[in-house]
């Protein structure tokens, strides 16, 4: 029998699986790294990784970013960089041979712009640029906000964690208060300097994490797969997580409707 493809909106369903719902990805507006002068955006495994298990499990994924218009990859993330860094994502190889995937990137909606009562479950995308553009955006804390005290799966991997740490609720307490999370490593964040002979970040999220009280930030081994659920709070680790945090949310929208 012939796989059947249905597009909506660009976004691919294959299988015929039955359409579930949608699901808000949220991605960084391209920026320039005050630390390395680089041009920053979105690692692409953070995006095309949970993507795919969006979509193999039947739901439409919707992309907007920080500012709107057109994203662009970490170039480290990029099969096709010279560095060679990223060439054994496949994942992302094959999207990026997608026309549905490239409309996604070219023209994305301004977070702002989006009604959070239209999607099942929230899901930040990870990057050098959410260091920048995620940190203090007041607008994507409501929105996040929003979505976690809805009781909705609201998820984050790698960088993008970086939000969590200065996000409150609706009471005022940090939303991470009395919960355990993860996000991008102190082990990582050397040997990534040390890869480049420079320091990249402006501040690493563990050792911002371990300073706030009433938290616990795990992490497992320097680029593990590894993801926490927390209630509907659920956190990945860095881009081999992506898909095991997106799997999460699925997990918690299918337990949501049987």
């Amino acid at each position: 029998m012939e796989t059947q493809i249905k597009e909506v909106n660009g976004y691919v369903h294959a299988h015929g699986m039955p359409y579930k719902g949608k699901i808000l990805m949220v991605a960084s507006s391209p920026a320039v790294s005050e630390q390395t002068g680089w041009p920053i955006g979105f690692w692409a495994a953070e995006l095309t990784h949970p993507l795919h298990v969006f979509q193999e499990a039947g739901y439409e994924v919707e992309l907007v970013s920080t500012e709107g218009g057109k994203i662009e990859m970490d170039s480290y993330s990029n099969p096709t960089d010279a560095s060679g860094y990223s060439a054994h994502d496949i994942i992302s190889l094959g999207y990026m041979h997608s026309n549905g995937f490239n409309q996604m990137l070219e023209n994305t909606q301004k977070l702002t712009e989006v009604n959070s009562d239209d999607y099942a479950a929230i899901f930040l995308v990870g990057g050098q640029g959410p260091m920048y553009t995620f940190r203090g955006n007041k607008d994507l804390e409501h929105l996040f906000v929003h979505f976690y005290e809805s009781g909705k799966p609201s998820a984050a991997v790698c960088h993008s964690t970086t939000l969590l740490l200065e996000t409150k609720t609706s009471n005022g307490d940090l939303l991470v208060h009395g919960k355990t999370w993860t996000g991008f490593a102190d082990a990582e964040e050397a040997f990534a300097d040390e890869a480049v002979g420079q320091k990249i970040q402006p501040y690493w999220i563990e050792e911002e994490a371990r300073k706030l009280p009433n938290t616990q930030f795990k992490v497992a081994a320097p680029f593990s797969s590894y993801a926490i659920a927390d209630g509907n709070l659920i956190t990945g680790q860095q881009q081999n997580s992506g898909a095991a945090a997106a799997r999460l949310v699925v997990e918690q929208l299918e337990d949501q409707t049987s």
